[in-house]
């Protein structure tokens, strides 16, 4: 079993999720005691907020990079970002390790092909819904993706920053999202997108007909088939 590089904290009710689904896709895989091979390196978050804000993204870029390569150094011999927002610096990150990095919107598209979805909806931090690094590239690979109206994507980001980074579900929160997937779903997206790794916290598959694709979950499974192959 090689040695999963998780750089968490961003935020840590995510991180939870991350080492929980790692080591449950562990044990559906190999049964006993068998858990997953994880080295993590857990962030600031409040720092990386602060130059998210201030737009400062190579400072951002400069510490994940670094952080990377303590993993490596410890023995990881892969490497997962565990939040989607951070994959708007995964090139540099991957440039500064000689570890695979895997990336959460290759999984992600990877899972959406496998469920036969081409037309997807996205929700996600107003980076990951408005910038190019995570449309454009589930866009390279043959998906149309819909990301919220102009006001809703407001809402998502509070909610996400506001409430779920800090612990915080609320049911209020959970009717609005669900109120926006359904204009999602009514514009024809055959899927969401949960692009940001706490959604799934907030927002469960029960909770409505719309099929979702849980990111956190699906980048813990990929790091792990990774890690057994």
């Amino acid at each position: 079993m090689k040695t999963i590089g998780l750089l968490g904290g961003m935020s840590w009710e995510s991180s939870l999720e991350y080492y929980r689904a790692m080591n449950q896709a562990v044990k559906e895989r190999l049964g006993g005691l068998h858990s997953a091979k994880i080295l993590m390196n857990s962030l600031e978050f409040q720092e990386l907020r602060d130059l998210m804000c201030a737009g400062d993204w190579d400072a951002i870029g400069d510490r994940l990079g670094a952080a990377a390569g303590v993993l490596e150094r410890a023995g990881a011999d892969l490497m997962v970002i565990g939040t989607n927002t951070m994959h708007k610096v995964a090139d540099r990150v991957a440039g500064g390790v000689s570890v695979p990095l895997i990336h959460i919107a290759d999984a992600t598209a990877e899972e959406a092909r496998r469920r036969g979805f081409s037309k997807v909806a996205l929700l996600g931090t107003v980076f990951t819904m408005e910038d190019d690094f995570y449309v454009g590239r589930l866009e390279s690979l043959g998906f149309e993706v819909l990301v919220p109206e102009a006001g809703d994507r407001r809402i998502v980001d509070r909610v996400i920053f506001e409430e779920l980074c800090k612990g915080s579900f609320l049911d209020g929160s959970r009717a609005e999202f669900l109120r926006i997937i359904d204009a999602l779903a009514a514009r024809g997206a055959e899927a969401v997108i949960l692009g940001c790794t706490e959604i799934g916290l907030l927002v469960r598959p029960g909770d409505t007909d719309v099929p979702t694709l849980d990111t956190c979950l699906i980048h813990a499974r990929k790091a792990v088939d990774a890690a057994l192959s």
